[in-house]
């Protein structure tokens, strides 16, 4: 679906199902050069058992207008006014990434909105080499392949997909170029200038579920196991042979993960 969030137009996908604001609610929230893509298994997979699904595009992100947001407070607080705008009163927040640093910051500066957060390959902080900005600024799509290349282990390397016909890394590629120019510098440079992150993990009340990547290149595991000491009701797993993108390469088990943590949907 399209509504107005601050004036600007912005695509949201709720799963294939009709949204209702009074329902059970999940908000998907995308990493770096990321969209709702991000999360097509896992919107349908629980829009079709009973949850309400929002996975929105960022602004400047693949479907919806605007300009990108520049730091990851702005993008806390954008999420918030989504959901102000959606008429949701509070929501269970799913992070990958990036958008883990975001659901910190939610659960920070929102808490009234935030039921539960779950993190998904993410951590406290999530510094950025600087031969990766420098090639996101000069040479985007180079830097798009990289980071799908990096972000997958050996399974998305074989085109072994739980969807048949799909590969990992050319999906990946495709996602990453739906985007506006320079979206993926601005998003990895917010990543590289957050710090609040450990004050904002110890300000969070409510339950967190950490599903991190063993094989993780981006955000090694060790990083979100650091994230999850700092939350004072914090489950973590470690799922095994997944990289950065543990939702897509490993679906059914992340999926296996966050079910029972939603809790019961009536």
């Amino acid at each position: 679906m399209k509504t107005l969030i601050n004036g600007v137009e912005t695509f949201i996908s709720t799963g294939g199902r009709e949204f209702d604001p009074k329902g059970k609610v999940l908000l998907f929230i995308h990493g770096s050069g990321q969209s709702h893509l991000s999360f097509v298994l896992q919107g349908r997979f629980f829009a079709n058992r009973g949850w309400q699904v929002l996975a929105p595009d960022m602004p400047g992100h693949s479907f919806s207008g605007g300009e990108p947001l520049t730091s990851i407070e702005a993008m806390a607080d954008w999420h918030a006014e989504l959901l102000n705008t959606l008429g949701v009163d509070q929501a269970i927040i799913i992070g990958h990434s990036q958008g883990g640093l975001i659901s910190l910051e939610m659960g920070r500066r929102h808490p009234g909105r935030v039921e539960k957060i779950v993190i998904l390959a993410s951590a406290l902080a999530i510094p950025v080499n600087d031969m990766l900005l420098d090639m996101a600024a000069q040479k985007e799509a180079k830097a798009m392949a990289a980071m799908v290349s990096w972000s997958h282990d050996q399974d998305g390397h074989r085109f072994d997909h739980t969807m048949p016909g799909q590969s990992h890394l050319d999906y990946g590629k495709e996602v990453m170029a739906q985007n506006k120019n320079g979206v993926l510098w601005t998003d990895l440079t917010a990543c590289n200038n957050y710090t609040d992150g450990e004050a904002a993990a110890k300000a969070i009340a409510c339950p967190m579920l950490c599903i991190l990547a063993a094989k993780d290149k981006m955000v090694p595991a060790k990083f979100g196991q650091k994230l999850a000491e700092h939350i004072q009701d914090c489950t973590c797993h470690v799922i095994a042979d997944a990289g950065h993108f543990v939702q897509s390469e490993k679906s059914v088990e992340t999926n296996a993960l966050m079910r029972p943590f939603f809790g019961a949907i009536a």
